[in-house]
This record gives structure tokens, C-alpha cells and sequence, in this order.
């Protein structure tokens, strides 16, 4: 533990503040941080809790944030209650992936929006704008993805 205090901690806790500074809520930063650093990106919740110094009820909700967005999973120790936090495999690949499916969202009510305002006024343009801005970054990111996954088949095949 004293190596994890001395060496990792303060990489955690500078990833876990650009993370949230990005938007991502604090505690889920530093435990996604924690699980990103650790040996085989798998932790308990008491290993989260003693790492993190937090409290587990601190710890339980930022796993739930985690795992709802997609980030990790919970896996149950065999023989045992103690549930284990794992690392998606390909964690950004599948993060990115799940933003697709947001930007899609943003996609239609902005250009839903943008067919009630109508294109003849400021409102209606900023949405159609936005829109356009969204398929062009969907479009963009579809392309990327599908570039670094067909790049991880080439030199880690499974």
C-alpha cells in the first residue's frame, strides 16, 4: 500500500481531476484512475475504499456511475460476497462507442428543433448548425473507431 501511496496515488489523482474537469463526476474519476493504474484493472470495493481513502458508500456510488456508463463491470469473487470492479478490455474504444449513441441523441432533437423553429430564424439556424456540426463529429467518429479497431485486429489478434 505504501507503494500505492507513494508512485500511483498522485498520478490518480492528477488523472481523476482532468477527468472531472472534463465533466466526469469526481469519485467515479479517481476510482476509473484507480482501476486504470492497478496491476490487473480489477479492484474491491474495500481495495477502492483504502486506496481512495473514501468512504464505501463513496465508493458504491461511483462504481454505479461507472458501470452505467459503460467503463467497468462487477464480477463476484468466487466463494465469496466481495464483489470485484473491472476494466472494461479496450476501455476507451468501448467509452467512445457509447458516445455515439449520445451524440445520435443530441442529433435528432437538435434537428427536430431546428424543423420547429425553422430555418429562417437565428434559433432554427443555431440548431441546424449544431446538427450539422454533430453528423459531421458522429460521421468523424464512426470512421476513427472502426480505423483503431481494424488496427487492434492487425496487431493483437484474438
Amino acid at each position: 500500500m505504501r507503494d500505492y501511496s507513494e508512485r500511483v496515488s498522485p498520478f490518480v489523482e492528477r488523472f481523476a481531476a482532468d477527468l472531472a474537469e472534463a465533466g466526469m463526476q469526481r469519485m467515479a474519476a479517481r476510482a476509473f484512475a484507480c482501476l486504470l493504474a492497478s496491476e490487473d484493472g480489477s479492484l474491491t470495493s474495500a481495495q477502492l475504499s483504502a486506496r481512495l481513502r473514501a468512504s464505501p458508500a463513496a465508493i458504491s456510488g461511483a462504481v454505479r456511475y461507472l458501470s452505467q456508463a459503460g467503463m467497468i463491470s462487477r464480477q463476484r469473487d468466487p466463494g465469496s460476497r466481495r464483489e470485484r470492479y473491472l476494466l472494461h478490455p479496450d476501455v476507451w474504444y468501448t467509452s467512445l462507442l457509447h458516445r455515439d449513441t449520445l451524440l445520435s441523441r443530441w442529433l435528432t432533437t437538435l434537428s427536430t428543433g431546428a424543423g420547429l423553429l425553422g430555418q429562417d430564424t437565428p434559433g432554427g439556424r443555431r440548431l441546424a448548425e449544431s446538427a450539422e456540426f454533430l453528423q459531421f463529429m458522429r460521421n468523424e467518429l464512426e470512421a476513427m473507431l472502426k480505423r483503431w479497431h481494424d488496427s487492434r485486429r492487425d496487431t493483437h489478434p484474438r
